[in-house]
């Protein structure tokens, strides 16, 4: 089981974004304890797994070439 822990500040680092907003904002919301972050032994330092995270970020800027925003946020498959 070979996965990268990283911690806040540098997980900030990777992607660009403060601590903070991290802390604040993208935890238990868009990273999920146990699959996105972990805490060792209950405690309170926590640990973001980065091919977890890579994949998230990822998932997301990838869409299908066909689709055609329209009003509403609906996409016409054209």
């Amino acid at each position: 089981m070979s996965k990268t822990l990283v911690t806040t500040r540098e997980l900030a680092a990777k992607i660009q974004f403060s601590a903070g907003y991290i802390n604040r904002v993208l935890k238990d919301t868009v990273f999920l304890e146990g699959t996105h972050y972990i805490r060792p032994f209950g405690g309170r330092k926590i640990f973001y797994v980065w091919e977890a995270i890579e994949t998230e970020l990822y998932a997301h800027t990838v869409r299908p070439k066909q689709l055609i925003p329209m009003a509403a946020g609906r996409v016409c498959n054209g």
